[in-house]
């Protein structure tokens, strides 16, 4: 198999979806940092900008390809990687994932982007605590969406009792929650979900903490 290298920030909860998928299918990659902040944010290298010229983490190099976009890469990794696959069979239930996973790619996510809240800070004057308050606001009817989903398919992780794609994107969320004190209280599916899955060693060896550019005063064993 060709060297497959990533380039994500250990913080970065697309990054992390994408670690939690090449551990889910054994698949080796080079660990390749991108630190968004250091230097005005490596993203905006010239030499980033031209694997990437969004100039986002993270990026996917194999064979040649360099891919951005987490949903892209994971769909690339689905199908040039097939087994075991993150998807299942039935068609129903797999628009059914795509519609959860997209819910937190293209409503959640964006709205707590480091270039958002910059520009909320730069812009608007936010302070950290109007930062958070942005996001807890917007965050509830996406989370409120996503129990709401569990509680119509959930199993042992979000779609039955077999990891999929969507626990990907769940576990990343939550971790994105707390890191801006989302009050997750009312959703009791969204957490079980998460402790389940982050007793499995895929989760594990993908979580932020423990990253080989995760600052030394984050670092969990």
């Amino acid at each position: 198999m060709s060297k497959i290298i990533l380039y994500n920030y250990f913080r970065s909860s697309t990054s992390y979806r994408v670690r939690i998928a090449l551990n889910l299918k054994n698949i080796e990659y080079v660990y390749q940092p991108v630190h968004l902040i250091n230097n005005g944010g490596e993203q905006f290298s010239s030499a980033y900008q031209a694997l990437n010229p969004m100039s986002e983490v993270p990026t996917l190099e194999h064979d040649g390809l360099a891919l951005g976009q987490s949903v892209a890469i994971i769909e690339y990794l689905e199908e040039q990687f097939p087994n075991p696959s993150l998807f299942p069979k039935d068609i129903q239930k797999r628009g059914k994932i795509r519609q959860f996973c997209e819910n937190i790619n293209s409503f959640l996510h964006p709205l707590s982007n480091l270039k958002v809240l910059k520009y909320l800070e730069q812009t608007h004057g936010y302070d950290q605590k109007q930062k958070e308050e942005w996001i807890n606001h917007w965050y509830q009817k996406g989370l409120l969406a996503s129990e709401t989903w569990l509680q119509k398919n959930m199993g042992h992780y979000c779609f039955g009792d077999q990891v999929t794609v969507a626990d990907c994107f769940l576990v990343p969320l939550v971790f994105t929650s707390e890191r801006f004190n989302v009050d997750l209280t009312p959703y009791k599916n969204i957490l079980n979900v998460n402790e389940r899955c982050l007793k499995l060693e895929a989760f594990k060896h993908a979580h932020p903490f423990r990253q080989i550019d995760t600052p030394a005063e984050l670092k969990i064993t």
